[in-house]
């Protein structure tokens, strides 16, 4: 297996969940950089996300991680993918963290063995207590990986604060109110999405990041009350606060009907219980400049004009 050298003029990049929120990010680092990128696109695409890409120069090419034959097609002329891939927030038929996240990932996974792919970076997650759905399909595809005569590069992030610290998930710092998973004291390191694609970019052609697994926390670690506290110096306004407690949290794991409630469940139980990551040793290699959940407080609230100084 030849490793991948980083010369950007002269490699081509598949992109697999390319139209999603970090595989965008990704896209647009990769076309910035010079290199041709291409973007695993699938029928029913969202049209406007498919034309962002283009517009970026990124190429389309058609492919599904369950059908192995377009993945073959997909690799021709590739020399490094970068997989961000999964169904968590997919609402197509037949998409589902087994066949996606699994099973998909690992057809991906022998797609670019088969080919003779110089690097493959994987978006994976760190290693939580509890087991779901998700966290088993990650570590199946890490192992596979591992496994592999690929030049592997396995990037573990943490939570996104773009997410985690959002509407989408009860933190609605619009209306200064915020539901917290467990007592809100275990410290998290919140990572932002855009350091993450720095990261997956960063690793391309890079001998250091050969057969590695990195994982990535934010420049530091904080409760989630102590991220309310930030968003209220930026707000000016005190949060109310609603507590889902682990209690309810395990109930809700097991009652679930379906892996993606079941793994949803196992993350936010993951959040209850907290996580810290040592960044030191990683940062010499990537010398990134990371955003802090203040830098990310102080854009939002900024940018939705909800200052009440």
């Amino acid at each position: 297996m030849i490793f991948m050298r980083d010369n950007a003029k002269n490699s081509t990049v598949l992109v697999v969940g390319a139209t999603g929120l970090l595989g965008t990010e990704i896209c647009q680092l990769l076309a910035e950089s010079g290199r041709k990128v291409k973007a695993l696109v699938r029928e029913g695409s969202d049209p406007d996300k498919v034309k962002v890409l283009q517009k970026m120069g990124v190429s389309k090419v058609k492919g599904d991680l369950k059908d192995p034959g377009s993945l073959a097609k997909a690799m021709k002329g590739t020399n490094a993918v970068i997989s961000t891939a999964s169904a968590s927030f997919s609402h197509r038929e037949g998409d589902s963290i087994e066949t996606v996240d699994n099973k998909g990932q690992l057809n991906l996974v022998k797609a670019a063995e088969d080919a003779g792919v110089g690097q493959f970076v994987f978006i994976s997650f760190y290693p939580m207590k509890s087991e779901f759905a998700l966290q088993t399909a990650k570590r199946e595809v890490e192992k596979k990986l591992k496994g592999s005569k690929l030049n592997y590069t396995i990037l573990q992030p943490g939570f996104f604060m773009e997410i985690w610290l959002s509407p989408a998930v009860g933190f609605d710092f619009t209306h200064a109110n915020a539901k917290i998973y467990g007592e809100g004291i275990n410290k998290i390191h919140w990572i932002s999405y855009k350091d993450v694609a720095a990261f997956a970019v960063a690793s391309l052609g890079k001998k250091e990041a050969s057969k590695v697994v990195f994982p990535l926390g934010g420049p530091d670690a904080l409760s989630p009350l102590e991220v309310i506290r930030v968003f209220e110096d930026e707000i000016g306004t005190h949060f109310s606060i609603e507590h889902v407690h682990e209690d309810a949290l395990h109930a809700q794991k097991s009652a679930a009907t379906d892996s993606l409630s079941e793994s949803f469940a196992g993350l936010m139980l993951a959040y209850a219980q907290g996580t810290q990551m040592h960044m030191k040793e990683i940062l010499k290699l990537y010398p990134i400049k990371m955003r802090s959940v203040k830098d990310y407080a102080k854009q939002s609230v900024h940018a939705t004009g909800e200052v009440h100084h």
